[in-house]
Parts: structure tokens; C-alpha cells; sequence
């Protein structure tokens, strides 16, 4: 999907304006030297209409970014929570992956950021499942990777454009060999997280995953943890080794942009049965009834655009 090419509306800096003329300056200090934020959300439709999840927590982990690396956003949480619902709106979309960004302009070059103004911008677009819809019950393959996940410090653990570097050559490297995800260790050798996604396992009935020091604080892992509990699943935040992965029952990766995909096989050795697991399925089908409104609980996660 060439996305210069929709035709839409974006909000930037308080107006919407024409998806076409949403251009920056080649200048622009973000661009050089990596320093902005972001988040990932996702709008989905619902016997209520388009509903976005999660946004409250989204936009207040965007806030959190930006004032870890000492960026001012010139809006109020609640503006940006309302321009999420005016893209959907004006852009007549029953589903859809959202991107809010804020990012220095070309008020100068050079690393001091003192006198660069911070641009704000929310997009909005259909996009399918970041993985083929087969992966949901098939599960992917996924290649341990030779890059490691910087953590244990604020900025890298916050969800800040630069960052994203690591994953990127992560995710080329598992592609190029063949394989659908890679699975990133920390600098002490535990298992980090996926390119994009956070990681979990199921050992015995109890479900796992990494530590807070050595993956992003995902919203969709937020939420995997909170419904595991609603379904009497325990689950344990533990240092996961390599061996622990392949001793495992089951695994599985979550994300906004993934939602929640099965691991059948991590380099060539299978998980488990290499199959989805029971537990891996009953959380995807909860999270996904979540998402869409078929669950009365957790009423709070679901904002409407009607």
C-alpha cells in the first residue's frame, strides 16, 4: 500500500487538511536525527459503531514519551483524543490503524532541540491484520535474532521513532531468511520481545512474559495480562531464557498492529505441538470479541466515533 497515494484527511497542528498536501520540509529535524513519538491504535467496528480501543491509554503513553525525552506537546490529552475520533469521522471509516505522531520541525539543525517547534499529526487508514489472516491459526515462524533490544533506560523503553531502528534490521534479517517475525534478546541474553510486538509463553497452564526492563510497556500486553486474570489464567512476569521458549507449550506475540498471532516455531524447532495452543486461542478469541464489542466487561477501553 503506497499511502501517499489516499486520498483523505489528516489532522496536523490542530486542522484537518488534505492527505496530499501533508508534507515536511526535507529539514525537518525528526527526519535527521530521529527524535519523536508515536503510537500505534487501531479503530474497530462494532455493533455500535466504530469504536477506538484503548485510546485514553494510547494517547497518555504518547504524553509519557514525549515527556521522557523532554518534548512539549502544544496540545491537551484531550485534543489528541478528539482528533483520533474526527479522522475517523471525516474519513468515513468503520476500521482502522491510526497513527498519531509528534515530531520537531526545520527550525534548525544540529542535536540541541531547544529551538524546534513540535508538530503534532493524526492519520487514519483501513489496514488490514499486519499478519495474513491464516497466521491467527497457523502461527508464525520466527527467527531468533542476532540484534539486540536496548533497554534498561527511559528513553529506550519509551515509544520514540529512533528506537524503532533495531527492529527494523531485526525484522529484514528474519524475512531475508525465510521467516515471518523475528524474536529479539536483551543485552543480558533474555528474550526482549518481537519487532513490534511483546512476547508471552505457556508453560503448564501459566502464562509469561518478559519483564518491563526488557520490552515496551504495550497496551495490548496490557490488556492479554487483564483478561488472562478475568479467565482465572495465572500468569507470572518472568527473565525468559531461549531454552524456556522452546520448552514451552505455547507461544504467542501481541501488538495493535499484530493483535495477537500464535509462534508455531522459533529457528526451525517447533513450540509445543507447533499448533495454536488452547490458552494462545482462548486469548485471541477474548481479545478479539474485546476489540469488537462483544464483551460487556471492560466497556471503559472502547471509545466511540458515532
Amino acid at each position: 500500500m503506497d499511502l501517499s497515494k489516499i486520498n483523505g484527511k489528516i489532522w496536523y497542528n490542530g486542522k484537518m487538511i488534505d492527505w496530499q498536501e501533508a508534507n515536511t520540509h526535507l529539514l525537518t529535524h525528526t527526519l535527521h536525527y530521529g527524535l519523536g513519538v508515536f503510537e500505534g491504535v487501531r479503530a474497530y467496528n462494532t455493533p455500535k459503531g466504530p469504536s477506538v480501543f484503548r485510546l485514553h491509554d494510547h494517547t497518555e503513553r504518547l504524553f509519557k514519551s514525549a515527556s521522557t525525552v523532554n518534548m512539549a506537546i502544544p496540545y491537551t490529552l484531550e485534543d489528541i483524543n478528539k482528533a483520533h475520533i474526527e479522522v475517523i469521522q471525516v474519513n468515513n471509516l468503520q476500521e482502522a490503524y491510526i497513527r498519531p505522531m509528534c515530531f520537531y520541525g526545520s527550525e534548525g539543525m544540529g542535536l540541541r532541540a531547544d529551538n524546534l517547534n513540535v508538530h503534532t499529526m493524526v492519520a487514519a487508514w483501513e489496514w488490514p491484520s499486519y499478519m495474513d489472516p491464516e497466521a491467527r491459526e497457523k502461527g508464525i515462524k520466527v527467527k531468533l535474532s542476532s540484534y539486540k533490544r536496548q533497554v534498561k533506560n527511559p528513553v529506550s523503553n519509551a515509544k520514540v521513532n529512533g528506537n524503532y531502528v533495531h527492529s527494523i534490521v531485526a525484522l529484514t534479517e528474519a524475512l531475508e531468511a525465510g521467516f515471518d517475525e523475528a524474536l529479539m534478546l536483551d543485552a543480558d541474553g533474555y528474550i526482549a520481545e518481537g519487532s513490534g510486538e511483546n512476547f508471552f509463553i505457556v508453560k503448564d497452564g501459566v502464562l509469561s512474559s518478559p519483564n518491563l526492563d526488557s520490552c515496551l510497556d504495550g497496551i495490548t500486553r496490557r490488556t492479554i495480562i487483564e483478561l488472562a486474570e478475568e479467565l482465572n489464567i495465572p500468569f507470572q512476569v518472568k527473565q525468559l531464557t531461549v531454552q524456556d521458549v522452546l520448552n514451552a507449550d505455547e507461544s504467542f506475540f501481541s501488538g495493535t498492529a499484530a493483535e495477537v498471532v500464535p509462534i508455531n516455531s522459533l529457528d526451525g524447532q517447533s513450540i509445543g505441538t507447533g499448533l495454536r495452543g488452547p490458552i494462545t486461542e482462548k486469548l485471541q478469541q477474548t481479545y478479539f470479541d474485546q476489540v469488537r464489542g462483544e464483551r460487556d466487561l471492560n466497556s471503559p477501553w472502547l471509545t466511540f466515533t458515532n
